[in-house]
C-alpha cells in the first residue's frame, strides 16, 4: 500500500490531534569519544533555583530525568524550526512554515518578522520554508542561509543578509541563490540546514518523493536528492556561487556531484551536530514500517544509510535477502504502532540540566512521545522520558546549549526542561 505518512501527518495534525506509541531497542555501534563537560552559563533572569547549573554526572542515566516542557511564546504559524544566531543576542529565530522567520527574546514574540518571504515559495504538505542556519560570522558579517520550495515546488538554499543598519530585520531582496534542486514530487524535500564544525554548510535533502524511492535517487551518486551535502559558502569554484571542499567523498569520481557527503537517506528531516564530540545525528523519516535515527562520528565521509535498500534495519528493495555490505545500520528504530515520522533532535550539552547532560533527545511527529538515548552508549537502546501529545515539528539549540521544541499544531515555542526529582 502507498503511503505517504509525512505529507498525511503535516496535513492531518493541522486540523486534528495525534497517537501515542513506544520504541523499540537499538542495535550496536562503536563507541564515541568522551565529551568534555561544557562550561555552565549564567542563569536565566527569574531562573528557579532548581534550574541554576550544578555538578554534571558522569554518564547520562534516563532513570534520574524528569523531562518537562514549559512554554515560551505562542501565536506562531505552523512553527517549524528554532535555532539561535551565535551572536551573544540571545534571541532565538523561529521559522515558520508559511514563509516567515519570527524572533523571540526574554519570552516575548517580537510582532515584526526577522524575514518574510512568503512571496516566493509554495507552503502547505511538506513544503515551505524548511531550513534556517546562520552563518559562525554572522555577528559580524550578517549572513543567513534558508532553505525553501519555491513556487514551482523545486528546493531553493539560498543566503541573506540584514536590513540596512539593522539588526532584527533581514532584507528579503538581497537573496543570493545558492542551490536549486528540482523535485520530482512534493514530498520529501528534507530542508535542514546546519553548519558543521569544520565551519562547512550542510544541507539534507529528501529522496525527491512519492513512495518508495522509484527514481532510486538515495543511492544514486548522480543527483542531489537522498542526501546529506556539504558545501563550502565562502568560496567559489567550477562556475558555482560556492565551493567544494576538497575531501568531500566524491570529489573526481566521474558520474557522482562532488557536494555529496552522506546518502542512502528517504527524508532527513531534521539532523544536527553534537557540540561536545562533533558527531552527526540524523533523524531519517522511513516508508510504511519504520522511523529511524543514524550517526556518523565526525568528519566520516561518504556514509551510505542505505536507503532505499533497507528501511530501518529491515530489507526494502528487495523485501528479502537484500546485501546490507557497506551501509550503515541505524542506532534506533521504532515502528509506526510508535508513531509515523521522526523528528530528529539533539545531544544536550548545555549545563542546566546536568541529569540530561549526554542525551540525544528525538520525538515522533504524530505521537509527541520524546524519547533519549545514551549518546555516547546508543547500543543501550531509547527511553521514553515524555509523552507530551503535541505536534512536534523539531528541537532547536540556544547558545548555551539549553533545548527548545517547536509544536506545528499548536504554535507554540516550548523549553525542554529536566529539574531534579
Amino acid at each position: 500500500m502507498v503511503r505517504n505518512a509525512w505529507i498525511v501527518a503535516l496535513v492531518l495534525v493541522l486540523l486534528a490531534g495525534a497517537c501515542t506509541g513506544t520504541a523499540e531497542d537499538t542495535g550496536p555501534r562503536p563507541s564515541r569519544p568522551t565529551p568534555s563537560s561544557p562550561a555552565a552559563p549564567s542563569p536565566s533572569p527569574g531562573a528557579s533555583p532548581a534550574e541554576e547549573p550544578s555538578a554534571v554526572p558522569a554518564r547520562f542515566d534516563p532513570e534520574r530525568v524528569r523531562l518537562a516542557l514549559r512554554p515560551v511564546a505562542g501565536g506562531l504559524e505552523a512553527p517549524l524550526l528554532a535555532t539561535h544566531a551565535g551572536d551573544g543576542s540571545g534571541r532565538l529565530f523561529v521559522l515558520e512554515q508559511v514563509g516567515r522567520i519570527r524572533i523571540v527574546q526574554d519570552g516575548e514574540l517580537r510582532p515584526e518578522p526577522f524575514l518574510d518571504v512568503s512571496d516566493r515559495l509554495v507552503a502547505g504538505g511538506e513544503q515551505g520554508l524548511l531550513g534556517l542556519a546562520f552563518h559562525p560570522a554572522f555577528a559580524t558579517n550578517g549572513r543567513f542561509f534558508v532553505n525553501y520550495t519555491d513556487a514551482n515546488g523545486d528546493t531553493v538554499v539560498a543566503e541573506y543578509g540584514l536590513d540596512a543598519g539593522e539588526t532584527d530585520r533581514a532584507d528579503p531582496d538581497s537573496e543570493r541563490v545558492l542551490l536549486r534542486i528540482d523535485q520530482p514530487f512534493a514530498n520529501h524535500n528534507g530542508g535542514n540546514l546546519a553548519f558543521g564544525p569544520d565551519g562547512f554548510l550542510y544541507v539534507g535533502a529528501g529522496d525527491g518523493g512519492s513512495a518508495g524511492d522509484p527514481m532510486g535517487n538515495g543511492q544514486g551518486l548522480d543527483t542531489l536528492l537522498g542526501k546529506i551535502l556539504r558545501i563550502d559558502v565562502d568560496g567559489r569554484s567550477g562556475g558555482r556561487p560556492y565551493a567544494i571542499p576538497p575531501d568531500n567523498p566524491f570529489v573526481g569520481r566521474e558520474g557522482a556531484r562532488p557536494e555529496i557527503w552522506a546518502l542512502g537517506l528517504r527524508n532527513p528531516w531534521r539532523f544536527s551536530f553534537d557540540r561536545g564530540t562533533g558527531d552527526l545525528w540524523i533523524g531519517d523519516v522511513g516508508q510504511a514500517s519504520f522511523e529511524e535515527i543514524d550517526t556518523a562520528p565526525a568528519g566520516e565521509p561518504g556514509v551510505n544509510y542505505g536507503w532505499n535498500t533497507m528501511e530501518g534495519r529491515a530489507c526494502f528493495a528487495p523485501e528479502t535477502g537484500c546485501d546490507e555490505s557497506g551501509l550503515a545500520l541505524p542506532v534506533a528504530v521504532y515502528g509506526h504502532d510508535a508513531g509515523c515520522s521522526v523528528t530528529g533532535g539533539f545531544v544536550y550539552r548545555g549545563a542546566r540540566w546536568p541529569d540530561l547532560v549526554g542525551a540525544y533527545l528525538f520525538s515522533d511527529y504524530c505521537s509527541g512521545t520524546i524519547w533519549a538515548l545514551d549518546a555516547e552508549h546508543p547500543n543501550a537502546g531509547p527511553t521514553v522520558l515524555l509523552e507530551t501529545g503535541r505536534a512536534i515539528s523539531s528541537f532547536g539549540e540556544d547558545e548555551a546549549g539549553e533545548l527548545c521544541v517547536t509544536d506545528l499544531a499548536g504554535g507554540e515555542l516550548l523549553r525542554v526542561v529536566a529539574p531534579p526529582a
